[in-house]
């Protein structure tokens, strides 16, 4: 059994199993398509070769000289062998043990005897070893029941049971129907079935029954577990049998303290009568200066939902906003440098920005025609981030790269930037209005990012393992800390200030009540076809710990507006934030921010269309000053919702702070308005 903990390395988290979940049949009560159906898929010369392909072990070594991910090029004699015998090493001298393993038993034992062996111990994810379990983990009956579809999923499932389950989420379902197909043609090639057979088949999967998970897996310990396994396999240190069944101990990051508080934190301040089943709530906090996840909430039970919503994370709206303003002082902007304000804002395309609420003229309200950057993080100004964006060199790819660098993955996973998950949906460079926020990120990964800006500018990486020990007692992983430079010094000091103004005169005043000093951003971002709002944010830190907190409904596109008695970044999210970093924070020391550095450099002037216009009437030149007082505001800051992933970004609602709410908040006429209004 493996062993997994919590940072302690003393208290039990949990394991992946209770008792090994392993059932042996005679060959005779497995049905032909079983049969027929591994064997096209792993080793169709199986019932000609000699128990090796020494072909395809001449492959794997040249691929593997040339610096390839390593092949393991082996028949179904092979991995048997490698099950009973040896270990899932890779490297060359257990490739040649396994091969002349793999003769001898090729001289001792039938065809028949092989496979059915084989068949009895090859592990197929969830738990179940060998056939009979795996019918009863992945369909509810025996193997003797079987189907051509279902025989033909689990004999896919065994190539990489991580990859093709189907209870992994839609790109593992998407990967287990395209080899789903390659082993019904390979089965047809081989006249196993018959064109029609295949046809037939290939319509549709086969149902998936739910199944009860193991009781240890429930509430947040199963997303815990989830998301170690998801780290081990992504690193390469274990394979899926060696977590499942290898004696492994894990020593995880995460405290249990802060696991309770961020749970305790948003029962407190979720809105009632909305249950997770509908209504989503992902938070995570990470420890500044290491990049451990020290605690999160991934949502509904595990037993209930296997999607983990601080991994899985929605549309940033906002929150990326902050990205922009370090990507601006990276190229030579400075904090009280101004911007466009005015709504709508048009690029030269013909393009249309506006900014929430319906200003005077209907086409979203007007801020003024130069807003200091402060400014326009303080009231999340789209019209001055869009300005912004377009008046950097190549800003959409500027911001891109700042996020990647301060720890929100790209489009593609690296090494370089890797996160968790490994990569961004929807997040790229070629997305001109990426400063609203259309990307998807995980909390995980938004948090990391402040608290990056948090740490200096010094990224360490997200992480939720420590430390492995093999059932020898060896150490075979350790977490090395480390930080490496993701922006400079000052860059990040100006940055923070300005999100520390954020709190203090913005859209995040509701973090004020933490009483302590706080960084922070909300976010609110639309989608879909009639632009709904689709998810809701807040992201902030102190200097010692950074907790990103997101809202969505149903499958994470789902309309919160109209829903929830408020939908705004600066209520439900920011008060439960809140409350997660109250109980955080408890008994810890107050840290100060460092003071801003005001950094001023040559700021890109060709390149984008953008001119700064004379002041507005009756409107002061801006000054260079610590803090800035927003010109042609509203009586209240507010926020707007991001741009849809629309090509011509349309009005958005407006997003007022207010005190932290209560349980049930009440929704204010000012709110009703102002979504009628949009």
């Amino acid at each position: 059994t493996t062993f997994v903990y919590y940072r302690d390395g003393e208290q039990q988290l949990g394991t992946y199993y209770d008792d090994q979940n392993r059932e042996s049949i005679p060959l005779g009560e497995m049905p032909d398509s079983i049969k027929d159906a591994v064997v096209a898929a792993e080793n169709q010369t199986f019932w000609t070769d000699k128990g090796i392909d020494p072909k395809g072990i001449l492959r794997a070594l040249f691929s593997n000289a040339r610096g390839n991910a390593r092949q393991g090029a082996s028949t179904i004699t092979q991995q048997y062998v490698k099950i009973l015998y040896l270990t899932s090493e890779q490297s060359y001298k257990r490739k040649i043990k396994e091969a002349v393993v793999s003769l001898k038993i090729q001289q001792q034992l039938d065809k028949k005897q092989v496979l059915e062996g084989y068949l009895n111990t090859i592990y197929f994810g969830r738990g179940a070893y060998g056939i009979q379990a795996a019918a009863k983990a992945y369909f509810d009956h025996p193997a003797s029941e079987l189907s051509l579809r279902e025989s033909a999923v689990l004999a896919t499932v065994l190539n990489n049971p991580t990859k093709f389950d189907p209870r992994n989420g839609k790109e593992a379902k998407a990967d287990l129907k395209d080899r789903y197909t390659y082993v019904l043609d390979n089965m047809a090639d081989l006249d196993y079935i018959t064109a029609d057979e295949r046809d037939k088949a290939l319509k549709r999967l086969p149902k998936f029954p739910k199944i009860a998970t193991q009781s240890q897996f429930g509430g947040q310990k199963g997303h815990m577990l989830a998301l170690v396994k998801q780290e081990l396999l992504s690193k390469g240190i274990a394979s899926e049998e060696e977590i499942d069944g290898g004696g492994l101990r894990i020593t995880t990051t995460f405290d249990p303290q802060v696991m309770a508080d961020v749970q305790a934190g948003i029962e407190e301040q979720k809105p009632e009568g909305f249950g997770d089943k509908e209504l989503h709530i992902g938070a995570a906090t990470l420890e500044v200066g290491t990049g451990a996840v020290r605690g999160f909430y991934g949502g509904q039970d595990y037993l209930q939902s296997q999607i983990n919503w601080a991994a899985t994370g929605g549309m940033a709206g906002s929150t990326i906003k902050p990205l922009t303003v370090a990507a601006a002082l990276k190229q030579g902007f400075a904090i009280d440098d101004t911007f466009e304000g005015n709504s709508p804002y048009e690029f030269p395309d013909g393009t249309e920005v506006r900014n929430e609420g319906t200003g005077s003229d209907g086409l979203g309200n007007d801020y003024g025609s130069q807003v200091s950057l402060v400014t326009a993080g303080e009231e999340s100004i789209n019209t001055a981030f869009v300005d912004m964006s377009d008046s950097m060199d190549d800003g959409p790819q500027a911001i891109y790269d700042m996020a990647r660098a301060l720890g929100i993955p790209g489009e593609t996973p690296s090494s370089k930037y890797p996160g968790i998950p490994m990569k961004s949906t929807d997040f790229s460079p070629s997305d001109t209005l990426i400063t609203l926020g259309k990307g998807r990120v995980s909390p995980i990964n938004m948090a990391n990012a402040y608290a990056t800006i948090a740490n200096g500018g010094e990224r360490a990486d997200a992480h939720v393992v420590e430390k492995v020990v093999d059932k020898s007692g060896n150490t075979i992983y350790e977490w090395k800390p480390s930080t490496r430079r993701a922006v400079d010094e000052d860059i990040a000091a100006d940055t923070s200030y300005v999100m520390q103004q954020i709190v203090q005169n913005g859209t995040g005043q509701a973090a004020l009540a933490l009483g302590r000093p706080a960084a922070g951003k909300t976010g609110t971002a639309t989608g879909g076809e009639n632009e709904h709002v689709s998810s809701s944010w807040f992201a902030g830190y102190t200097p010692q710990m950074a907790t990103a907190v997101m809202y969505v409904r149903g499958d994470g596109d789902d309309q919160l507006d109209g829903w929830l008695p408020s939908y705004f970044g600066a209520d439900y999210p920011a008060s439960t934030w809140t409350g997660i970093m109250q109980k955080v924070m408890e008994g810890r020391e107050v840290e100060d921010f460092p003071e801003p550095a005001y950094v001023d450099g040559d700021a890109p002037e060709d390149g984008h269309e953008y001119t700064p216009p004379p002041p507005a009437p009756s409107q002061p030149q801006p000054t260079r000053t610590p803090t800035k007082t927003p010109t042609m505001a509203p009586s209240t800051p507010t926020e707007s919702p991001t741009e849809s992933p629309t090509e011509t970004p349309t009005e958005t609602p407006t997003e007022t702070p207010t005190t932290p709410v209560p349980t049930t908040p009440v929704r204010s006429e000012e709110h009703t308005s102002e979504l009628q209004s949009h």
